[in-house]
């Protein structure tokens, strides 16, 4: 009788003590889960400056994001694909949002950056819409932009002089028109502006101007010209056939850290890239047919 007391007792004692360390495991598990969900919930802030061309693409999926993510804070500031690089090598901005590589920015340490590219955008050069012209040849192209044609009469146009609205010499848009546009011919100096948007009222209000946007930023109050009958679309431009083009960039200072990671990810979602991109006249990554590289040499995918 008092031996199985005994053990009546030692196996009370037993369970008591495992219910315990089972307690204090699950109590651990707990407060671990807590820290990781209040680090989730951590405020984020994430600075993105450079290409105004990228900007109302960032600008959308950073909106969508932050719904599904309270936490983060993100800013995103034109400026131009040089500011971008240059701000973002020096560590002062998060990321920096360009429309050219790294590596052809002079003073720029392209090796320190990682690239992430995030859509494709076509550029072409936009009129207004009185000039009477609707297609030219691509050395018709180059002669307006680097001054030897002046006058739209030229070119079976009206007789009104031509205004060349340009971009800032930091700008990705104007690298990017410069080297597929014009041959790598540079603009003759003119009016320059930094705001795509700016460039398209100007052009809009300004009789006989001439300058360049991106697909993203085209729409009724300008006129797109097509060169030697290739239209600008983004159909021409998956192929290689409208050759003013070039990848959106969002470069960051090493490999991201964690916070930022996930923001970086989510411009690559069927979510943003099917949607947002498409409706804002970007390319998906996936639409493409052909890749460019640095050199400009094209590869078909």
């Amino acid at each position: 009788m008092k031996k199985r007391l005994l053990s009546a007792v030692v196996l009370s004692v037993g369970l008591l003590i495992a219910g315990c360390g089972n307690q204090g495991a699950t109590t651990s598990e707990s407060t671990n889960k807590s820290k990781e969900s209040s680090n989730s919930n951590q405020p984020v802030k994430i600075v993105a400056v450079g290409s105004t061309a990228l900007q109302p693409l960032v600008d959308a999926a950073k909106d969508q994001f932050i719904s599904e993510h309270p936490n983060y804070t993100i800013s995103v500031q034109g400026g131009g694909s040089g500011t971008g690089l240059s701000q973002v090598s020096d560590g002062a901005v998060t990321i920096g949002n360009s429309d050219v590589f790294a590596e052809e920015k002079s003073g720029v340490d392209a090796s320190k950056l990682v690239d992430h590219r995030v859509a494709v955008v076509g550029m072409g050069p936009v009129v207004n819409k009185e000039v009477g012209v609707k297609d030219i040849s691509k050395q018709e192209l180059i002669d307006i932009f680097t001054g030897k044609t002046k006058n739209w009469k030229d070119l079976g146009g009206k007789d009104q002089e031509i205004a060349v609205i340009n971009r800032p010499s930091g700008s990705g848009t104007r690298a990017t028109f410069e080297k597929w546009g014009l041959d790598g011919a540079t603009a003759v100096q003119s009016q320059e502006q930094d705001s795509s948007g700016t460039v398209r009222q100007i052009v809009a209000q300004t009789p006989g101007a001439i300058s360049y946007l991106a697909f993203s930023y085209m729409d009724d109050s300008t006129l797109a010209l097509s060169i030697d009958d290739v239209k600008p679309t983004e159909e021409n431009v998956a192929d290689n056939s409208w050759k003013i083009w070039s990848y959106e960039h969002m470069y960051t200072k090493g490999e991201p850290d964690a916070d930022v990671k996930p923001f970086l990810d989510f411009m690559l979602t069927d979510d943003v890239q099917e949607g947002v991109v498409k409706e804002l006249g970007y390319l998906p990554m996936t639409s493409m047919k052909v890749e460019r590289d640095v050199s400009g040499t094209i590869t078909k995918k």
